[in-house]
């Protein structure tokens, strides 16, 4: 089962994902989790213990030599197998890959640390038989043709408010360009079931596969940098839906 998931910045995607993970894995799966958010959080959600990670991208001399630099000759199919291995990290289960926050700043969107990444998740998804979680940015950049159409699914995070459901539909859109097979919204910090069924309303594209309690337990873990399993029972039992739905919309098997 390979999955991303993507949406609106401050919805709690990357709690999302933490959750999905650890739930995963608590069912006896091979999980790897990729943080590709420029804003790398996930390590703290799932439990990792501090300092975090080092990312991939500050493997900034190696870059360049694989990739090459920006202004001059880039190579799109750099070798990336030995990096994973490198940088991953495991802890409770999961494997812990952390791209790092990628620098734009006149590189355009070829730059090394682009192409790195989308080569990164280009293995990953197609060449490594095990459940794959990628926590993406507002935006499917890193997210290349041929990984999205290996994807099983894409989910998108929303909660009760109309720019977060704007830009679920923007997201949907690009999925749908570049080949994401299946686009499906998680509901998160939803206060009801009046609030669930708004957002459901509110979703032209996509189907609503869960929705996530508001709970302060959890809110606190985000805010201490605590780990998202286990903050909350109802909280959990709403991961397990969610787990539960997607096997079943998903066909790829994966091995125990």
């Amino acid at each position: 089962m390979k999955l991303a998931v993507s949406g609106k910045g401050g919805v709690g995607k990357t709690t999302v994902a933490a959750l999905l993970a650890s739930e995963l894995a608590a069912r006896g799966f091979r999980v790897t989790a990729i943080d590709a958010d420029p804003n790398p959080t996930l390590a703290a959600l799932l439990g990792f213990p501090a300092p975090p990670p080092a990312s991939l991208l500050d493997l900034r001399d190696e870059i360049e030599e694989r990739v090459g630099s920006p202004g001059g000759l880039i190579r799109l199919n750099p070798r990336v197998d030995d990096l994973v291995e490198r940088v991953a990290v495991t802890h409770g289960g999961i494997q812990l890959i952390v791209a790092g926050a990628i620098s734009r700043g006149g590189a355009g969107c070829a730059c090394p640390q682009n192409v790195l990444l989308r080569r990164l998740l280009d293995y990953v998804v197609l060449e490594r038989d095990e459940v794959v979680v990628v926590d993406l940015e507002a935006g499917l950049e890193h997210l290349g043709r041929r990984s999205a159409q290996a994807a099983d699914a894409l989910l998108v995070v929303v909660d009760a408010s109309r720019a977060s459901l704007e830009t679920a539909a923007r997201i949907s859109r690009l999925a749908a360009e570049i080949g994401v097979p299946r686009t499906l919204a998680v509901a998160n910090k939803v206060r009801g079931p009046e609030e669930e069924s708004w957002i459901a309303s509110g979703l032209h594209d996509g189907e609503l596969v869960a929705a996530i309690p508001y709970s302060d337990a959890l809110a606190r873990a985000e805010r201490t940098g605590e780990r998202a399993a286990g903050a909350d029972a109802a909280v959990q039992g709403a991961a397990a839906r969610l787990v539960d739905a997607l096997q079943t919309r998903c066909e790829r098997r994966v091995r125990v």
